[in-house]
């Protein structure tokens, strides 16, 4: 078992340094664009080119960009530059260009950055083309509710203050901090435990059905684009096409059952059919045309390790005992949320009970619950994504002070 530890932390080592910086850079752009920079752009003409643009540096997996993308159509985004920014923005973002270069080389990331831009494009323009365009926001548009996502009227001054920013950074390595210790472990089981070219009997019928294979799988799954790279990785040095690797980054992270769900019920199902046959056609499509291309660009990055020691470089193992510390404090405080919820239940019928809307992932719950703790009076709080959302909280104070706490938040009270 030693050398799979060992194989875990050259994992850490190659993947920590890229995945702090692409997090330091999304804090930086939080706090430096203005509030309504995005929304600003994306309607009427060129909105679907814009909103592909904007959405591919920002570090949105499925969980973030189902609000964000919906609170442009509300916002008076077309129906296309909505779609274009759902089907391009999950794939890609400035985390995952740089861990995908580490783990798979340049030629690599720089492909899918540019699929991410040609199935959002594709997508955007096929719904523009095909379905009528209304202004009027629909009766589930004007039920979404603003959120730390796509809140219309975030404070300037907080937004572009260093301490949101780095706020913002660790919010998003917390809302996927489960899926990094999942993709890191499982991607050294498959370097360490499966023989080398495990998966080359995938290729015996061709390419493409190795990524037909791979994209049944991930179409139904949430797939955290930069915390599965190290998957992606481990498969393609176990014999995998580089292209169905690509077909796992783009379908996965785009697609989930969530997501579809969101789609169909905000655009309807016409636009739902689009999207889903975007991605599927775009990203079969396209991992053939990688492994056409560019197959052997990346072959000399398809070892995850091929290239690094345990030792590593000072920066690398700094960078990798950041981030073992910053998932043990990511452990510990989803810990203390379970127990602060097991103490609430069990005093339930002196608790206070808040809905809220607009979180979208444990990282919202989680900074939600951190602020409800340290209202005065307040002996325990818990905050659940149950029921589409709720607060509960036991102690000396009024809801109307939860509920002013939830505001300033970013998110919206409701009875429960």
């Amino acid at each position: 078992m030693s050398e799979y530890w060992q194989a875990v932390w050259t994992t850490l080592l190659q993947l920590a340094p890229w995945l702090l910086l692409g997090a330091a850079i999304a804090g930086l752009m939080h706090g430096l664009l203005p509030p309504d920079f995005i929304k600003r752009h994306l309607g009427g003409r060129g909105g679907v080119l814009k909103a592909v643009m904007l959405g591919i540096p920002m570090p949105l997996c499925s969980c973030g960009v189902i609000p964000t993308g919906l609170g442009l159509k509300k916002q008076g985004a077309t129906d296309g530059a909505t779609v274009g920014f759902l089907i391009s923005t999950p794939q890609t973002g400035v985390d995952s260009a740089l861990v995908s270069a580490s783990f798979l080389g340049w030629p690599f990331a720089l492909f899918k950055i540019g699929a991410a831009a040609a199935t959002g494009l594709v997508g955007g323009w096929l719904t523009n083309a095909l379905t009528p365009q209304s202004s009027a926001p629909s009766p589930t548009q004007d039920k979404l509710a603003p959120g730390p996502h796509n809140n219309p009227s975030p404070t300037p001054h907080a937004n572009r203050s260093w301490r949101a920013m780095v706020a913002h950074a660790t919010e998003m390595l917390q809302t996927i901090w489960g899926w990094l210790v999942f993709g890191v472990l499982l991607s050294a089981a498959i370097e360490h435990f499966l023989p080398a070219g495990f998966f080359e009997g995938t290729t015996a019928y061709g390419a493409a059905v190795a990524m037909m294979v791979t994209l049944a799988i991930s179409l139904p799954l949430y797939i955290c684009t930069t915390a599965s790279v190290p998957i992606a990785a481990a498969l393609v040095a176990g014999g995998m096409p580089t292209g169905a690797a690509l077909v796992f980054l783009m379908a996965g992270p785009a697609t989930n059952i969530a997501t579809l769900g969101a789609v169909n019920r905000t655009l309807g199902t016409r636009n739902t059919i689009i999207y889903l046959l975007t991605i599927v056609a775009g990203s079969v499509g396209l991992g053939l045309t990688f492994d056409f291309l560019l197959q052997g660009a990346a072959a000399g990055a398809a070892d995850p390790h091929a290239h690094h020691d345990m030792h590593g470089a000072w920066w690398e193992v700094g960078s990798a005992l950041v981030l073992l510390g910053l998932l043990a404090w990511f452990a510990l405080g989803d810990l203390r949320g379970w127990w602060a919820a097991r103490q609430v239940a069990a005093a339930k019928d002196r608790a206070i009970e808040v809905g809220v809307d607009g979180m979208t992932c444990g990282g919202c719950s989680s900074r939600l619950q951190k602020v409800l703790s340290r209202i005065d009076g307040v002996e325990n709080a818990a905050v659940t994504l149950d029921d589409g959302g709720r607060a509960t909280v036991q102690g000396d104070v009024s809801r109307g002070i939860i509920e002013e706490h939830i505001r300033n938040a970013g998110f919206t009270p409701r009875p429960t």
